[in-house]
């Protein structure tokens, strides 16, 4: 590749990083100007709307193929795909944060800038196809995270959590790296699909096979500890509770996505050869976290901590794609249009959590009694985004759960789809225990919750993505069959 053909296909990447940048510099140049400080955000955003327009750009050029990027990088239809995700949830969670962050900390430069380096470390996990990339990108995700969940230095819940987060993080960093120098030890390269060709010779030898798989476990703690599956999913709790709120909105999709993203390359692309045995691991693993964060989400009287035991759940369906990856990448269709879907649901909710809080300091679920009265628009944002998450139309969540259960029907996964089935009506009862409060109870304060003009916006591009994608799903089920077809 020539160095202009290689700085196109990192463009959305390179731009991310510019951005970020910008930010810091014009923030130590506008140190005690708080006029001037209010338009970093709008700068974060410009950033992102750039990163965009560059992923669009270099997506039409692709041709259904992709770009080898320096070895180590795959820039094809399914990393264009997460890269989307990224720019959107970031673009989202900078709106939403813009009136929550206001006048708790004079650090506001360096927390969008933050949000962007976090973003840029998502991009590159989604394209990276070597394990020493895959753990630089995942190690620059972590530590950006870890930063922007403890941001709020006054707060103690805020440096609790990110301390406690740092910690969990580090060690199962250290043991995903064991898992990873396992697999060099074994097969001599870490590039994934030098891993697959070697098992792919060498697959019937049963101490390798053994070999492998305890690898692929080491290897499945830092991944796990991503999307916040069971049994690595002690954190998100905590983390969730007490990070800000729209760092918390952005925990809860945009590194979901990065760990999913390569998850997908990790089993394609270099564990083929043991499929039986990863897709049985997955769907114990998808029983446990759906059903362990259903059943724990029931009693949480804290709305953050119940979305972050959703989250878990949510986790949890989509390891179900997973497990039911084959040949026809249904499978992979349904993780795909899952986690876009997900995207609005998810971020939505959080909208609504940040404008409540905004209003009235509180995250306890007894306070949303009566919101349907104190603010209509908040209440049906509620009901709207509570439906898609448990997956009825005509709400996004439909076809996505409708791929995800669908895919393992046509693995013959019947126990796995059945079990997921039962967990989506498990969520309705905690779901709209916050729908019963906010519809059907008197409020225990009078006026009206106001809105921050850039939450309404959030609000109303979520509530708008969740209906327009569960009515005319067509568009986007075309682009993740692309995406599917790319990677397969």
């Amino acid at each position: 590749m020539t160095l202009a053909q290689t700085l196109a296909a990192l463009s959305p990447e390179l731009v991310l990083l510019g951005a970020g940048l910008a930010v810091l510099l014009l923030d130590m140049l506008w140190k005690d100007n708080e006029v001037n400080k209010n338009c970093l955000p709008a700068l974060a955003l410009l950033g992102l709307f750039g990163a965009l327009a560059a992923v669009s750009l270099m997506w039409s050029r692709l041709s259904g193929g992709a770009v080898r990027v320096a070895t180590m990088l795959d820039v094809d239809a399914p990393a264009m795909f997460i890269r989307v995700i990224a720019i959107v949830v970031t673009a989202l969670v900078v709106l939403s944060s813009v009136a929550f962050m206001r006048g708790k900390t004079r650090y506001r430069g360096e927390f969008y800038a933050f949000l962007l380096f976090a973003a840029l470390g998502i991009c590159l996990m989604a394209s990276a196809t070597n394990l020493l990339l895959i753990y630089l990108a995942i190690e620059m995700l972590s530590i950006t995270s870890y930063i922007l969940t403890g941001y709020l230095r006054e707060d103690k819940k805020s440096v609790e959590a990110a301390v406690k987060y740092f910690l969990y993080g580090a060690i199962v960093s250290a043991v995903m790296l064991y898992g990873m120098s396992f697999f060099y030890g074994i097969t001599g390269t870490t590039d994934l699909r030098g891993i697959a060709d070697f098992f792919a010779d060498s697959a019937t030898s049963e101490g390798l096979r053994w070999a492998a798989l305890a690898a692929g476990g080491l290897l499945f703690a830092g991944l796990g500890f991503k999307v916040a599956a069971v049994p690595f999913h002690q954190w998100a709790p905590d983390a969730y509770e007490g990070a800000p709120t729209p760092v918390t909105a952005f925990l809860s999709v945009g590194p979901k996505a990065a760990g999913f993203a390569v998850l997908l390359r990790v089993l394609i692309l270099a564990l083929p050869a043991f499929r039986e045995d990863w897709s049985a691991a997955l769907s114990i693993i998808a029983v446990l976290t759906m059903s362990l964060g259903n059943l724990v989400a029931i009693v949480q009287k804290n709305i953050k901590r119940m979305i972050a035991y959703s989250s878990i759940a949510q986790a949890g369906y989509i390891l179900v794609g997973l497990a039911a990856l084959g040949g026809d990448n249904y499978g992979m269709q349904g993780v795909l249009l899952y986690l876009f879907v997900y995207l609005f649901a998810n971020l939505g909710l959080f909208a609504v959590v940040i404008g409540f809080y905004n209003a009235t300091g509180s995250d306890q679920i007894e306070d949303y009694a009566g919101l349907v009265r104190r603010s209509p628009w908040l209440a049906g944002g509620l009901a709207i985004f509570f439906l898609s998450l448990v997956g009825i139309p005509p709400t996004a969540g439909f076809p996505g759960k409708l791929l995800i259960f669908g895919s393992a029907i046509r693995e013959e996964l019947y126990v796995l789809a059945a079990l997921g089935v039962l967990n989506g009506v498990i969520s309705l009862y905690y779901y709209f225990n916050v729908v019963r409060h906010a519809f059907f109870m008197e409020p225990k304060e009078g006026g009206s919750v106001v809105l921050d003009p850039t939450v309404r916006v959030v609000l109303l591009v979520c509530m708008a993505m969740v209906l327009l994608v569960g009515v005319f799903p067509q568009p986007v089920i075309r682009l993740v069959q692309a995406a599917a077809i790319a990677l397969a």
